[in-house]
């Protein structure tokens, strides 16, 4: 799957805009005049900032994603690409989970703001082309908004934020690890490393994005999963692993698993994508952002 965009592509970091606040947004979005829009902008955490911090995940969140669908059609953004999340999804479901089960009931006690926050990101796109996007038989926009979503599985790699307190599974790890070799100390999981969760690399997502934007414009949100899942015991081996940490690993029970597993279908996604496309291995994924984060530990989000 080759790269064929040959764009402008610009960033909007935190650090330029403050997209809770309507004004900045609209601003933004007015002065820079986007033809495309990939929405990935969150207020994000592992399960213990979402516990903590429950009503303003939801609250930052709501703001973020509501001001940015706007001002894109304020300004007559053709396509908007936004990113949800896996957790988004019912606890209580069937697996494997598929993308019509995404409203059928209550997400996981753990994560519920943000989970309703984020679904509500398919409740806006498909609003916005029902009153603004010229429909044909199959559903798909012909002109006008064509504003759909993806539902990544856990999203890793170099660049991500490493923050040991505030970061998602993947880069908390790696941290945790690092400094364990570092200072010699043992290895501190929370749970009991069972629960099962499905990993994809960042570089397989930009290129999947990149194809997205080019060929899909149906509203229907797609699954982006690798197909497989790995244990949190896994996971925990793989960056041992490829951080040569030799020390002892430790689970503690006295802390929450979370949700045990997440079991995703990405049919809907592979029938989408070209029929040569392949998603990066855990292990082979894990080593380069463990080396990549090793490599820039002094200036990386930490």
């Amino acid at each position: 799957m080759g790269s064929t965009i040959n764009a402008d592509i610009r960033l909007m970091g935190r650090d330029k805009v403050d997209l809770r606040d309507w004004n900045s947004t609209y601003c933004y979005f007015k002065d820079s005049k986007p033809d495309s829009v990939v929405h990935t902008a969150a207020r994000v955490g592992g399960l213990g900032a979402n516990l903590n911090y429950m009503g303003e995940f939801f609250y930052d969140n709501m703001l973020i994603n509501l001001n940015v669908i706007e001002a894109a059609r304020r300004i007559n953004v053709n396509k908007v690409l936004s990113f949800m999340s896996t957790c988004i999804f019912p606890d209580d479901v069937d697996y494997p989970i598929t993308e019509d089960m995404l409203h059928n009931g209550e997400p996981h006690y753990s994560n519920y703001g943000y989970a309703y926050a984020k679904r509500m990101l398919d409740v806006q796109s498909r609003a916005y082309n029902q009153q603004y996007g010229v429909q044909a038989k199959d559903n798909s926009v012909v002109f006008g908004t064509k504003y759909t979503s993806v539902i990544p599985t856990n999203i890793y790699g170099p660049n991500d934020n490493f923050e040991l307190e505030n970061s998602h599974v993947v880069p908390a790890l790696i941290h945790k690890c690092y400094v364990a070799k570092r200072d010699k100390t043992p290895l501190v999981i929370w749970g009991s490393g069972k629960p099962l969760r499905e990993f994809v690399y960042s570089e397989d997502v930009g290129r999947i994005t990149q194809y997205l934007l080019e060929h899909y414009d149906s509203p229907d949100p797609l699954i982006i999963s690798t197909g497989q899942e790995h244990s949190i015991e896994e996971l925990v081996i793989a960056v041992a692993d490829a951080m040569d940490f030799k020390g002892p690993i430790i689970y503690d029970y006295n802390k929450p698993d979370g949700q045990y597993k997440k079991t995703t279908s990405n049919e809907r996604l592979m029938a989408v994508l070209p029929p040569d496309f392949k998603f990066t291995p855990l292990k082979e994924g894990i080593k380069q952002t463990v080396n990549w984060f090793s490599e820039n530990y002094e200036t990386c989000r930490k």
